[in-house]
């Protein structure tokens, strides 16, 4: 697994972003792939080891393509120069929510974790009536020191609080929000570190409170077909 080699990869990639110079360093892509495999399997094992919901599904299935839709963009850019995945319970799916991986170069990846899907309707409302009937335990996890030391609760949000939902309520804030996620961001000095898999795996370990929140609140939710 050779960390520099996929982001130099990446950034090579950001300034040549066109198909012709994909196509030309298909094998350095490659060979950048596969090290983002090794660390994605690295982390799959000890996380399932630390979390049981986590099961050992094989890196190559938990992994995102760079190429880009961009039928509806502005920017026609063919690739996103990141490297992503996501590991949770149901593998690449987005719900159960589980922990994701941003790597890209120049101090912009991060450790993720929540529903960063805001596309989903039924998942929207059932993460909002959850929060709505126990606002104090989702106020507990988001106000823990050590929580909010790594972390700030992001999302997709309205502009008021949806119809059905109490303005006054004490988490109108998050009544708002159609998506729920939090990122940790990681320098590029911290990617090549030695202690990186284990710092990872410490970090995502702490959004387990915020994950089983949310996944309680999306019991029984079931992905819509495509």
């Amino acid at each position: 697994m050779n960390m520099q080699q996929m982001l130099d990869f990446l950034a090579q990639l950001e300034q040549n972003n066109c198909r012709d110079w994909f196509l030309q360093h298909r094998s350095q892509y490659m060979q950048a792939k596969q090290c983002f495999e090794q660390l994605v399997a690295k982390l799959v094992c000890r996380l399932h080891r630390a979390d049981s919901a986590i099961p050992l599904t094989p890196a190559k299935a938990l992994t995102f393509k760079l190429m880009r839709d961009t039928r509806f963009s502005r920017d026609k850019s063919p690739y996103n120069p990141a490297f992503r995945a996501h590991i949770g319970p149901s593998g690449k799916q987005p719900i159960p929510v589980g922990y994701f991986l941003y790597l890209r170069p120049g101090g912009r990846s991060f450790l993720g974790g929540g529903l960063f899907a805001d596309m989903l309707k039924g998942a929207t409302s059932m993460v909002r009536d959850h929060i709505a009937a126990h606002g104090d335990d989702w106020q507990q996890i988001i106000a823990y020191p050590d929580f909010r030391r790594h972390f700030t609760v992001g999302g997709t949000a309205l502009k008021n609080v949806p119809r059905g939902y109490d303005p006054g309520h004490p988490q109108a804030a998050y009544l708002k929000n159609k998506s729920w996620y939090i990122e940790c961001p990681l320098t590029d000095s911290q990617l090549q570190s030695g202690s990186f898999l284990d710092d990872a795996v410490e970090i995502y370990l702490k959004m387990r409170p915020f994950h089983d929140f949310l996944n309680t609140a999306l019991a029984g939710f079931v992905m819509p077909a495509r």
